[in-house]
């Protein structure tokens, strides 16, 4: 998902927000863990009582690997990137790093689509980074058009 919103100081950029899509809301999540929870209870539940007396075992330690891999990739569809583009700077950030990971003029900076839409790349000086690797690519190919026009908005160059 990418979200575009202008910079606070109202000058010419944007700000890019990109976050993975997520197919289910932390509501549906719960739901889908207490399905499969209640399916697994019930047939272990059905295998004690026809004397398989470590199913509900099996069950607890099923439900737990099940809880910890829900919730594992539920901490993952919570990472982002953000990139804003200002006159003065480019900057990428990322959610579980404290510094920016990639900052250069925007007259410097180059933007670098490979492979069909396939990645995507901000350079400068030497050092380069790939943004939006989460996305699809579909919205790897919006997210380079858009880098592109404020790139070129910011530099004061034709596109």
């Amino acid at each position: 998902m990418i979200e575009v919103a202008p910079l606070p100081s109202g000058g010419a950029g944007a700000r890019l927000t990109l976050r993975p899509p997520r197919a289910l809301s932390a509501r549906q999540f719960v739901l889908l863990f207490g399905v499969l929870c209640g399916a697994m209870w019930l047939v272990a539940g059905l295998g004690w009582w026809t004397g398989n007396v470590f199913a509900p075992v099996f069950a607890l330690l099923h439900s737990t690997l099940l809880g910890l891999s829900l919730r594992w990739l539920w901490r993952e569809g919570e990472r982002d990137e953000v990139i804003a583009v200002a006159p003065d700077a480019v900057e990428v950030r990322r959610s579980r790093l404290p510094a920016a990971v990639f900052r250069a003029h925007p007259y410097w900076v180059r933007l670098n689509v490979g492979g069909q839409g396939e990645w995507i790349s901000l350079s400068s000086s030497g050092r380069r980074v790939e943004v939006g690797a989460f996305l699809g690519p579909a919205e790897r190919q919006v997210l380079a058009g858009q880098l592109q026009d404020l790139l070129a908005a910011v530099a004061g160059r034709d596109r």
